[in-house]
């Protein structure tokens, strides 16, 4: 019991001397002043994906035609925002694209830099609504670990990056990812205009694309600012780094499953409906329309079994 308390009074103590080193200009922002108010609204997504599912279960889905319109649009124009703030503020400050060190000081270039990550920060926790709109929707294979890994992660560790350092090398990774979102959402709510619209996006694979291109040029600028031993904190170059790497893993294997899994030769020489469906529900990988298309091939096999069998009484009684 002595050595857990001696951890979480070192761990207090650890976290009252980092707070002598954050930044002094953000500590009064919304949810800035300690964790605990980002770590509360994380939780409750937690919990949300655990009670979500279970109130929706017996529930007709909703619809939310208007409000996912509304919603996706807003995040276009909130994305675009961050994006031309980042870009016209890092630009007005002569910021560098290889080593940028924090400017901790009120010139309003420097400040317009960290508002404009704040609200990245913040976009990040409006990005929960995604998973909430799947959940009453029914949409619950859209749930994957993937995409809770990414809104959790991104919303409770950008926390970090605020509290410590709102500007520097922190603008190129928030200034590329708002771009890829202004795409991303401008899609979504495209598609959430009905079918007319949506015969139209051909592109939706190329959105993945772009995400893993954006991570590995992420590790490559934050290795080049370690090899030019660049005046940024190293050890949030090293966890950037390979929070990267673990999302080239789960977005290659998403885009791998969805998009580049080779699908298995039909055997042509099965011509029946039965065979087709068996086929079909193999390729999809869905249990499922495995399980349909069993149903379907028993349903039909079934009448030429019982076929047979009469040919066979009648050759019986000629014979």
């Amino acid at each position: 019991m002595e050595i857990v308390t001696h951890l979480i009074n070192d761990t207090i103590e650890f976290y009252k001397w980092t707070l002598t080193i954050a930044d002094k200009r953000v500590e009064k922002w919304p949810l800035m002043d300690n964790p605990l108010p980002t770590l509360a609204i994380s939780t409750s997504y937690l919990l949300f994906l655990w009670l979500g599912p279970k109130y929706m279960k017996n529930r007709e889905p909703f619809q939310l035609r208007k409000t996912l319109i509304v919603y996706n649009f807003s995040m276009v124009f909130l994305n675009f925002f961050i994006f031309k703030e980042l870009f016209m503020a890092a630009r007005a400050a002569s910021y560098s694209y290889i080593c940028q060190p924090v400017d901790y000081s009120d010139d309003p270039n420097e400040v317009r830099v960290a508002g404009a990550l704040w609200w990245y920060f913040i976009s990040k926790g409006i990005e929960y609504l995604d998973t909430v709109f799947f959940i009453l929707r029914k949409k619950f294979n859209q749930v994957t670990f993937l995409h809770v890994y990414h809104h959790c992660t991104m919303f409770t560790l950008w926390w970090i990056g605020i509290k410590w350092v709102a500007g520097g090398q922190s603008f190129f990774g928030a200034h590329m990812n708002a771009m890829i979102h202004v795409l991303m959402y401008l899609y979504y709510g495209l598609a959430s205009c009905g079918p007319k619209i949506q015969k139209y996006l051909w592109w939706k694979k190329y959105l993945t694309i772009i995400q893993m291109i954006q991570f590995h040029v992420t590790i490559g600028h934050t290795a080049l600012s370690l090899y030019v031993n660049c005046d940024f904190p190293h050890w949030m170059h090293y966890s950037l780094i390979c929070y990267a790497i673990t999302f080239i893993i789960l977005f290659g294997n998403f885009y791998y499953q969805t998009y580049r899994r080779q699908q298995p030769r039909r055997d042509a020489s099965s011509s029946s409906k039965a065979g087709k469906a068996l086929s079909n529900g193999t390729l999809n990988g869905l249990s499922k329309a495995a399980n349909g298309a069993v149903a379907m091939g028993s349903k039909e096999e079934k009448p030429q079994e019982n076929s047979g069998r009469r040919k066979r009484k009648g050759r019986a009684k000629r014979d």
